[in-house]
């Protein structure tokens, strides 16, 4: 099998690779290791920068999102049980956010590619990346229980931390950097309407709460398949700051309910709605970065190459900018005949990958508690939320990296 990049995985940064190869003419081919419907169901959070809504619009991806996906112009920082919404049209221009699910922009993605775009291969482990080096690299993997080689003349890894990709990059050029963070988050999708409109950060002495949601969707009525579709479903998506060898099960319903009403009360009378939990998972937090993000013509994208703590909502659209930097240099070649873009690929992509890293850092412990965090520690958090609160410039600050960093 032969095609000029071969992609290896079906994430957010693999799907948007191939669909905006395909809409500039260059063929492709997707390797994913798992099956459609895990793809499909891989329960991930989705904030979505303004660039990245751009991009997918841009791409024709776009039209569910437009219609399900939910704006949002501002989020609330709670801290000292006071309410700050930080508007973030009024502070960046016009720019806002869009929730809407990651797995929901896989699905848009992976239905454009089945129906327009070059080979999709579900179930396809990709077992090595070889020849790097030279210009004709080769990715042997195995598909329903043959193996096979694809001949490519670039290859972009999108498999993930634990993926073939990175393992190809030779030691001797390879640096790792990261950071383990003494914490983790409870999440819990609950049947319930969101308790505030926008997304809740509330700093708490116990530890960090975030108030999220997911878009309502169309349910059937219980009276049968055939029965007309509910009006609204709604969804919350909520996070408690738990310590990081918590398990999901030692929390019940009850208590996760009274730590989030602790932790996110107010002086001004709001009150957190209870539904019932239908999901409960623990997601470790961490920061890593992997340079350089090229070898050769081998290309890390996504997870791969750096992960975020998601207090920063900066995974995806960090897998959007790559995805986009590279189509941009492999067009640039094609059009002028220089390789200047695709040369400045690692230093591009960091740039925005290092700020990503920065901000959702600094989010991260403005907001969370540490074990062995002091009463100074905890009086610097709350001059810092104050100084949010009070200063334009610290105010835009953030608002401009929540919306999301340019991908020019």
């Amino acid at each position: 099998m032969r095609t000029t990049v071969g992609i290896i995985g079906a994430g957010p940064a693999g799907l948007l690779l191939a669909r905006l190869l395909h809409r500039a003419g260059i063929d492709s081919v997707v390797l994913e290791s798992r099956d459609r419907a895990y793809v499909e169901h891989r329960q991930r959070a989705g904030i979505l920068e303004q660039g990245t809504v751009d991009v997918l619009r841009e791409a024709g991806a776009g039209r569910r999102m437009e219609r399900e996906g939910l704006r949002h112009d501002g989020i609330e920082l709670r801290f000292g049980r006071r309410r700050h919404r930080v508007d973030l049209p009024g502070l960046t221009g016009g720019r806002s956010v869009t929730v809407y699910a990651q797995t929901e922009v896989c699905k848009d993605l992976i239905a454009l590619q089945l129906e327009e775009g070059g080979p999709l291969l579900f179930g396809a482990e990709a077992l090595a990346v070889e020849g790097a080096e030279g210009d004709r690299p080769r990715i042997p993997f195995r598909h329903q229980g043959r193996e096979d080689v694809l001949e490519c003349d670039y290859v972009v890894g999108c498999d993930g931390f634990w993926g073939v990709a990175r393992k190809a990059f030779p030691a001797a050029v390879s640096r790792v950097f990261e950071r383990s963070y003494p914490y983790a988050w409870l999440g819990v999708l609950a049947d319930v309407a969101p308790s505030h409109d926008e997304l809740v950060y509330a700093r708490h002495d116990r530890g960090f709460a975030l108030l999220s949601m997911r878009p309502p969707v169309a349910r059937r009525r219980p009276c049968g398949e055939a029965a007309p579709l509910s009006v609204e479903s709604f969804v919350s998506r909520l996070y408690l700051q738990v310590p990081a060898d918590a398990r999901a099960e030692e929390w019940s319903d009850d208590a996760v309910w009274a730590e989030l009403e602790t932790r996110s009360a107010t002086d001004d009378g709001w009150t957190l709605e209870r539904g019932p939990i239908t999901q409960k998972s623990v997601t470790p937090m961490r920061s890593f970065v992997h340079e350089p993000m090229r070898h050769g013509r081998l290309f890390l994208a996504g997870d791969a190459a750096h992960i975020v703590p998601p207090t920063g909502a900066k995974g995806l659209n960090l897998a959007v900018g790559d995805a986009v930097t590279f189509v941009r240099a492999l067009v640039h070649q094609r059009e002028t005949g220089s390789p200047g873009l695709l040369d400045a690929y690692s230093t591009t992509c960091l740039r925005r990958v290092w700020q990503a890293e920065r901000f959702s850092y600094d989010m991260t412990t403005l907001l969370h508690r540490a074990p062995d965090a002091t009463d100074f520690d905890a009086r610097l958090q709350l001059a810092r939320l104050e100084r949010i609160a009070t200063s334009r410039a610290a105010e835009t600050d953030l608002a401009e990296a929540y919306t999301g960093f340019s991908l020019d």
